[in-house]
């Protein structure tokens, strides 16, 4: 069986909607399990214990939500996959601080942790399916938390708005759904403020739909509007802004082996391209050596492309938001648009293109990226696009 038929069969369904807990432990589910088990939280807001005690708790709540039984088997196996690993994060930042436990930026780490767990555990990567399913989860992973705090974020409609923008990319996800989690979060614990955590996360669906984004992303006017819109200015989301800007700029992201080069030789053969392995090269530094000069010369050509307002490609690995927002920012200065093409394929041809390249990455080094790769989303920059090649 596949990753996701695994996660099929595991998942609660008519007519007994039973999380047969025996089965998920004898899976690769149950791959965190024991050190979920281990993790002590704030007794506070988890007088059930554990972490896995707790994760428990939730998919038997979800399980018994009307919300949860109604949706299709793909929105079901997704939102328990999600509750089931939401918070797996804790593991790694739980720490001992002023008499008491506490796990910051645990969402975040959980992400991360069970991008790569279904990437090259499960297999989900490399076709649409496989990979909006994952980014999915992970998403929600990520978020879980947001609908009971966001009614407290003066800029709510906005940050609801940008949310919600990332089902762009991966359809499967909503703030509908994200609710349906929080509500079982907030139900599969054991502290003194759970009805007030419920009706936060019905108070943010409201705002949601009172907003226009709860069951999908905000229907802006066009790219430049949303993309102004997402990157925090003052603009009103539903009138057209005029457009000044030129381009495009098209940004690669992808672990080496991907095919970026193959799609930018079809697709963009009339443009100049930066490449970071061919500065590499003419700089003779390998790519575990120290890349600032690598870094200089290629914002050094950007300069040059920028300043004459001439599109071009820039060929990177681009893997995480940092390595991209440095770039970004210093493209959009000259009020250049935007296009990252996200590539992913499945992680066999990965391993096997990558094999075959002059500069081959050692595999431990592929390993290591996909631990700490997270896919573009639309509020970095006009255009987003994902493909499976």
């Amino acid at each position: 069986m596949d990753g996701l038929s695994i996660i099929a069969a595991l998942t609660p369904s008519a007519p007994e909607w039973r999380v047969d807990w025996d089965a998920i432990s004898g899976s690769d589910l149950a791959f965190y399990a024991g050190e979920m088990a281990k993790k002590t939280q704030n007794p506070v807001y988890h007088g059930e214990g554990d972490v896995w005690t707790h994760t428990k708790m939730v998919c038997e709540v979800l399980a018994g939500l009307e919300t949860f039984r109604s949706l299709d088997e793909r929105g079901r196996s997704i939102l328990f996959t999600a509750a089931l690993f939401h918070d797996v994060g804790k593991i790694r930042v739980t720490r001992w601080e002023n008499g008491t436990y506490i796990s910051p930026g645990h969402a975040a780490a959980g992400e991360k942790m069970v991008r790569e767990f279904m990437w090259t555990r499960l297999g989900l990567c490399g076709t649409p399916e496989k990979l909006g399913f994952r980014e999915t989860v992970c998403t929600l992973i990520r978020r879980h938390s947001m609908p009971v705090h966001v009614i407290d974020d003066p800029n709510a409609g906005q940050t609801l708005r940008a949310v919600s923008e990332l089902g762009t990319n991966i359809p499967d996800f909503s703030l509908e759904r994200l609710c349906i989690l929080a509500e079982a979060d907030a139900g599969g614990k054991i502290c003194p403020d759970i009805a007030e955590q419920l009706e936060r996360t019905h108070l943010c669906a409201l705002l949601a739909e009172e907003s226009g984004c709860l069951s999908g992303p905000y229907p802006f006017p066009d790219s430049h509007t949303r993309f102004s819109y997402l990157s925090g200015r003052n603009v009103p989301p539903d009138y057209p802004l005029f457009d000044d800007c030129w381009g495009p700029v098209i940004m690669l992201s992808g672990l080496p082996g991907t095919g970026k080069d193959t799609w930018i030789a079809q697709n963009c053969k009339d443009m100049p391209v930066i490449s970071l392995d061919n500065i590499r090269r003419a700089l003779k530094i390998s790519p575990t050596e120290n890349q600032g000069r690598v870094a200089e010369e290629a914002k050094r050509q950007m300069q040059e492309y920028l300043r004459r307002r001439e599109p071009f490609v820039l060929n990177a690995t681009n893997l995480t938001v940092e390595a991209r927002n440095r770039n970004l920012k210093f493209i959009h200065s000259y009020k250049a648009w935007t296009r990252i093409v996200y590539l992913e394929t499945e992680l066999s041809e990965n391993l096997s293109r990558n094999a075959g390249r002059a500069d081959r990455v050692p595999e431990d080094v592929i390993y290591k990226l996909i631990g700490k790769i997270t896919p573009p989303t639309p509020n970095e920059a006009r255009e987003v696009c994902w493909l499976c090649v």
